[in-house]
């Protein structure tokens, strides 16, 4: 009897000092874009500060995520976008501790989608949007929130700037266009991301107003930018190839120093008469240039007409000649013809034996 009564004693010790510690409140779990963040509040506990531990169930065994530690919540982003997951958090005294909280978990059904960002510009009547669907963190920049989807839209509200009735419509790219709108006036645009075969959506991003125009300014600023953008490319290779004659002609002169001419070949181009006979391949006459005049006499062959046999031979004549022109004659002879005979006198001599008198050729 005794025995049961302090079995029984010993029972309810024990069942008091597990229940000292009490558990987490208000247990949750913030997602938005897969960023998972397990948040609690710290319950009342007037002995001192309490610290926490969460864990996750893997493979069947519950592993340690956040071990002790102060802070009211705890990073699971590395969690597997898909399948559930269990987690669980406790609160720590010295040894002593509270029962487990548990909670269950699946990213890509319980996350909150993020607003969209939104990039809007007034092209006349019409305002053409581009949409981005919202980045993840630690994963690769060029993946998105629209990657582990499908039936991925967009539901678009716009409405005048200062009136509260709104137009819908739902994109099903990254792009858009509201036509139609009136002229000069402001436009506010508001989206957010909506998964059909979910039924769910995201947050609305921020409103994003901006001004329609005329078409008739649109066309004249159409032609003003292609304009001006003609004229910049004309600058730019105007400039581009400037600065390649540049480049170039500093280059030929370092590496190929230009030579000038010799002062003698100047002087010699710099002469008109040597100019011309350096451009026309024939010979221009000197003014000083002096000329040896040459006769050639020849006996009437009389003696021809008698004997048909004998040639006619030319001579000297018999009486004293003007020695002058004999001596021009020599002197022309030797000095025009360095070969020997003048090839006039060899011909003269071998040539028409007919009956001519010969006259005196100056």
């Amino acid at each position: 009897m005794a025995r049961s009564l302090a079995c029984w004693l010993g029972g309810c010790l024990l069942v008091s000092a597990s229940g000292l510690v009490p558990p987490p409140e208000n247990v949750r779990m913030k997602s938005v874009n897969f960023k998972n963040i397990l948040q609690w509040m710290s319950p009342v506990f007037h002995k001192g500060n309490l610290t926490f531990t969460t864990q996750y169930q893997s493979y069947r065994k519950f592993q340690d995520k956040c071990k002790s530690i102060t802070s009211t919540q705890c990073d699971f982003s590395n969690l597997s976008k898909y399948g559930d997951h269990i987690l669980r958090v406790r609160s720590e005294f010295a040894d002593e501790y509270s029962d487990w909280v548990n909670i269950s978990f699946c990213p890509v059904d319980d996350t909150i989608i993020g607003p969209p960002a939104v990039q809007v510009e007034a092209l006349a009547d019409s305002l053409h949007m581009q949409f981005l669907a919202p980045q993840i963190e630690n994963e690769p920049e060029t993946w998105t929130m629209k990657n582990f989807y499908s039936s991925w839209t967009y539901n678009v509200h716009y409405w005048k700037n200062g009136t509260d009735k709104k137009f819908q419509t739902t994109l099903q790219y990254d792009f858009g266009v509201l036509r139609n709108l009136e002229p000069w006036t402001i436009y506010c645009i508001q989206v957010q991301a909506f998964l059909l075969v979910r039924n769910k959506t995201g947050e609305w991003s921020e409103p994003v107003c901006e001004r329609t125009m005329e078409e008739t300014t649109f066309s004249w600023v159409v032609a003003v930018v292609l304009i001006a953008s003609v004229f910049v490319v004309f600058l730019m290779f105007l400039g581009c190839s400037v600065s390649l004659w540049y480049i170039y002609k500093k280059t030929k002169y370092t590496f190929s120093p230009g030579n000038s001419l010799p002062q003698h070949l100047k002087e010699f181009l710099g002469n008109p008469h040597h100019s011309k006979l350096l451009f026309f391949s024939f010979p221009l006459s000197d003014e000083n240039e002096v000329f040896d005049k040459l006769s050639v006499i020849s006996e009437d062959c009389e003696s021809s007409k008698q004997n048909p046999g004998d040639s006619c031979s030319f001579g000297t004549p018999s009486g004293p000649g003007p020695p002058e022109l004999i001596s021009k004659g020599e002197t022309h002879f030797q000095g025009g013809d360095p070969y020997g005979d003048s090839p006039l006198l060899s011909s003269a001599s071998e040539g028409d034996q007919s009956d001519c008198l010969r006259k005196p050729q100056i």
